[in-house]
């Protein structure tokens, strides 16, 4: 345990602390004349358990302690948002004060495997950057807590600007820069003064109100940004510091300068106003703008250079109606069935818990103007604007307040109470709607009518879209390379990088023309099934394609068991499947799966048809009659559903795989009616591999060409976390999946998931134990007839090149310590991998696929790639639809030293042995296992189960009665219910691919 505990010491004195993050919201809110309300009272807050965090990686949050400081030379994590891909991750850990690790490989040269081929990239080379140095200055405005809305519209005033000159450059919150400063002082107060919002806006406020809306501004001279050493390490690879982050950090908000004032910005992105739009539904719209970022890059030289990546930004906003209409639009009713729902609500005092009350808290922070006040077009007389807070269960007939009046020396005159309707009859000679709720604004003592509220334009919509407006946005934002490209060449008009005023006052020049690369055609393998002879391969001439059939061809691996005991649970409701056509779906079924090799014993699956109301009987009324008239416990239960109810499939796999122990597969009625072969060989994939086997094997060209390693006993994991949907409270859990290979030719994957805290991207050493603990021992009793692998490859997804180090220094860790639990003197060795797929770069070859895609198999490790890390794209699949996007690879560890090639050769071959699927898969199959389990885990959540007729379940013979192990009233430290434990049952199903 000496080299464990070695580890954890060194990890934890690497830790990066960082400081809370603050509020970000905007408030531009200008208050109505002489009103006020008495203060209305803010709901209960819930006070929840999970650990606070930091949002500063991936817009995920990870845990920190109390007492957490930068170390010496370190640089703010929050100024780092973003960054992560422009500094790469030598760059991150220069900004906390580390030294690249020495186990961090290293890039050492370019793979010749394969064919030579050109692939233009989105990416566009910097032609030159400044010379000299730039000055940076510390701004204060206000208190330093003052919202970003009011930071922004003070520094662009009048007042400020005339003061301080053109040419510089704010980040927002508190840095700026300038060519001007003085040069022999390292820091210097340049400027104080006072600004008089007010005035700025030409407003006239009574003598009484004079002074309100001032603010003092401080600007202090820093430091001075210098460019030599990004000049030293790009022209001769001299070390990552600080001082070149420093100066990477000032061309990324150069470059956002100036389309940030004419565009709506969206971190990276932006938008222009009056876009093309595409209606979603539920008062959601989308439209394309652009993307842009600098970064650090190997160039098509193979030299460190600057490049630019520009890529199309698909967006959701909120439309631009009235605010009661775009309620009605949020809600899917009319007016009408809007007014009568919310006064029944508010009548039987609901509105608190009701549905209505959530959907419409999507409003709260979206800015508004009011109609009554303000002319359209005219900047003299502009409609005042606003934040929204909430929309109230108060009326305009009941909410009332005090209006004063008072003669031209400020005299009061007299006092009365009125009710909003009142008022505005008289103020404004508007007769409000009856019966409507009103809506308060994040401005103190500011409540509104819905009716005069409209949306402004170009607000982001962050909240996780419907189904029916997924679908809408996939057919808006699917764009074949050709379209793709003209929509890049439509951001770069834009971008208008040739008239940007900024960019040439400091010397920053951009290339317009298309990045091309020379990248390589890595060789297809050869997919192998069961049985012998030419029928049983598809040669590399057809991969290459990227699909085949799979008729006339055997599984590789057939079921472990004969298939005796299963049955069909036709479930009922509106649109529910025949027994008749139910029969000879399964009929057909049987002859496919034999035709495919599967062991069938029992031809004839029990058919039970049960109500989805009937609770846990869904699922133990077909287990008790398969389980009893077969004598034997069910190894597959068959479920044949109506519709794509979530509730009911949730159900049935929670029930299954946390009650039952027992593997499930869910058919659509709709597929069952059709009863078509091809859909019943992709069943039968599925099904093969719950039950024990695996489709078939990819053979290419690594026993051959890597004569070393091949024989090395290797493992491969998976790690993955999903996250709930944005706007979810802090009870709702992440959950984190780890997946195992099960044999050595990594055809077969077990998986182990576990909720992991409110939105933790990294796994918790806690879930890590355990899981691996778990699956470890099963390997070694299994394939590893008793010892560990000597190597493991460790592919984790989902995490952003900031959050690499903490990766390494918190999970490889926490499972190197698993294996030192299992074998205190083990000698693995450790390959760890990063994949990602969020990112922006595209290929576009100049030798495609019909569709102008890059066909499986195109590698590029210049162009887009970090300079002296061991990273490439790889594209694997062939894309359906829309533009291929290829997968980011980053080797994070490399102990047994494996060559560059071998590592890309067998991402790509094993992208061709996904157990579902006949075609590659775009990701390594570890990974997309990982994604699939930690979806999954959300059946596994329990709940009370419902009440029924009091009928105790019976068990088949020779099954042992099964209890969900944890009650939904439970609740982890961090106030995350959790999930219902697996259980394994009769065949080892929590160690099989239950979740496939």
């Amino acid at each position: 345990m000496a080299g464990a505990a070695k580890r954890r010491a060194k990890a934890q004195n690497a830790e990066n602390h960082a400081q809370k993050s603050e509020s970000k919201s905007a408030d531009n809110g200008q208050n109505l004349a002489a009103t006020s309300q008495p203060e209305v009272a803010n709901p209960d807050q819930v006070t929840s358990h999970t650990p606070e965090a930091l949002d500063k990686y991936d817009g995920n949050r990870d845990p920190t302690t109390d007492n957490e400081t930068f170390p010496p030379g370190s640089i703010d994590p929050l100024r780092l948002r973003g960054m992560g891909d422009s500094i790469g991750l030598s760059g991150w850990y220069a900004a906390r004060g580390l030294k690249l690790p020495e186990y961090v490989p290293k890039r050492n040269g370019y793979n010749n495997v394969g064919k030579e081929t050109i692939v233009g990239l989105n990416m566009f080379d910097v032609l030159s950057y400044p010379s000299k140095f730039v000055f940076q200055y510390d701004i204060t405005i206000g208190n330093g807590q003052e919202k970003r809305g009011l930071i922004k519209s003070i520094w662009h005033s009048d007042a400020l600007q005339s003061k301080i000159g053109k040419g510089w450059l704010f980040d927002g919150n508190k840095i700026a820069w300038s060519l001007t400063g003085d040069h022999k002082v390292q820091s210097k107060n340049l400027l104080t003064t006072i600004i008089d919002m007010d005035a700025e806006k030409g407003l006239q406020v009574r003598e009484s109100r004079k002074g309100k809306n001032t603010f003092q501004v401080h600007i202090r001279q820093t430091k001075k940004v210098h460019f030599e050493l990004l000049h030293a390490h790009l022209e001769n690879g001299a070390p990552m510091s600080n001082e070149i982050t420093e100066a990477v950090i000032f061309l990324d908000h150069l470059m956002r300068e100036w389309p940030g004032q004419r565009l709506t910005q969206i971190k990276k992105s932006f938008f222009r106003h009056g876009q093309k739009r595409s209606v979603l539904g539920g008062a959601v719209e989308a439209f394309k703008g652009v993307f842009s970022s600098i970064k650090i890059v190997a160039s098509a030289q193979c030299k460190p250079s600057l490049s630019v990546n520009v890529d199309v930004a698909n967006g959701t906003f909120f439309t631009t109606y009235n605010l009661r209409d775009s309620c009605c639009h949020m809600l899917g009713t009319n007016p009408e069935e809007f007014n009568y729902t919310w006064q029944k609500l508010r009548d039987d005092l609901h509105w608190e818990r009701s549905s209505m009350k959530k959907a419409l808290q999507r409003f709260a922070k979206v800015g508004i103007y009011v109609l009554h006040r303000g002319k359209d077009d005219d900047p003299a007389d502009p409609h005042p604007t606003f934040v929204i807070d909430k929309i109230i269960p108060v009326t305009a007939e009941q909410h009332r307040f005090e209006v004063t009046t008072r003669d031209n020396n400020g005299e009061v005159l007299k006092r009365e109470w009125v009710t909003m309707r009142e008022y505005f009859k008289r103020k404004y000679n508007l007769v409000l709607q009856s019966g409507l709720p009103l809506v308060k604004m994040t401005k103190k003592d500011v409540v509104l009518p819905m009716e005069i509220c409209k949306l402004q334009g170009n607000q982001r919509y962050p909240y996780k879209l419907t189904e029916k407006q997924t679908a809408q946005m996939i057919k808006f934002a699917v764009t074949l390379p050709k379209e793709r490209w003209q929509a890049v060449e439509h951001g770069l008009e834009m971008l208008d990088w040739n008239n940007d005023m900024y960019l040439k006052n400091y010397g920053l020049r951009i290339n317009p023309k298309q990045v091309k690369v020379k990248a390589r055609l890595l060789p297809p393998p050869t997919v192998q099934f069961g049985g012998a002879g030419a029928a049983s391969m598809v040669g590399p001439n057809q991969t290459a394609q990227g699909r085949w059939q799979l008729v006339g061809k055997k599984f590789m691996a057939c079921n472990t068991l004969p298939l005796k005991s299963w049955g069909v649970c036709a479930v009922r409701g509106r649109g529910e499947c025949q027994p008749e056509a139910i029969k000879r779906f399964f009929k057909q079924f049987v002859d496919v799966y034999g035709r495919h090799g599967g062991n069938i014993a029992e031809r004839e699956p029990i058919i039970e048809a049960i109500s989805p109301l009937a609770g846990d009987l869904l699922v133990a009324g077909i287990w008790n009659a398969t389980g009893n008239k077969r004598l034997v416990v069910p190894q597959i239960l068959f479920f044949v559903v109506p519709d794509r109810n979530s509730v009911t499939y949730t159900t049935i796999k929670r029930l299954c795989e946390t009650r039952f122990g027992c593997v499930s597969q869910v058919l659509q009625s709709a597929h069952v009616n059709k009863c078509q072969d091809q859909y019943i060989s992709n069943v039968c994939m599925k099904v093969n591999a719950k039950l024990g086997g695996y489709t078939s094997e990819a053979r290419g060209i690594i026993p051959r060409t890597f004569k070393s390693n091949p024989n090395v006993t290797t493992m491969c994991l998976g790690g993955d976390v999903s996250h709930p949907a944005p706007g979810m409270d802090k009870t709702a859990g992440s959950f984190a999946a780890i997946t195992m290979s099960l044999n050595l030719s990594l055809t077969r994957y077990a998986a182990c998931v576990n909720t992991n805290g409110h939105r933790l991207e990294l796994i918790t050493p806690e879930n890590i134990s355990a899981m691996l603990l778990k699956m470890v021992k099963h390997w070694m009793g299994t394939t590893g007839q008793g010892a560990l692998p000597r190597r493991v490859i460790y592919f984790r997804d989902g995490v952003a090149q900031e959050q690499y180090t903490p990766v390494l220094e918190r999970e490889v860790v926490s499972m190197k310590e698993a294996f030192d639990v299992l074998h205190p003197k083990n000698t693995t060795k450790w390959i760890v991998v990063v994949a990602s797929k969020r990112h922006h770069v595209r290929f576009f070859p100049d030798r495609g696929d019909k569709n102008g895609n890059p066909v499986p198999g195109t590698l590029v490790e210049t162009g887009c790639t970090d300079p002296f890390g061991f990273d490439f794209y790889l594209n694997a699949h062939s894309a359906i639809k829309g533009t291929s996007r290829p997968v980011h690879y980053h080797v994070l560890m490399n102990e047994p030293e494996m060559p560059q090639a071998e590592l890309q050769q067998l991402i790509f071959e094993h992208s061709f042995q996904y157990v579902r699927s006949t075609t590659p898969v775009s990701i390594f199959p570890a990974i997309y296992y990982a994604h699939i389990a930690s979806q999954r885990a959300k059946c596994h959540v329990p709940v009370e189960p419902p009440q029924t007729s009091g009928k105790k379940d019976t068990q088949p013979k020779g099954a042992q009665p099964k209890k969900v192990t944890v009650k939904s009233t439970e609740k982890t430290p961090d106030g995350i219910t959790p999930l219902a434990r697996m259980i394994p049952g009769s065949y080892g199903t929590d160690m099989g691919m239950w979740y496939i």
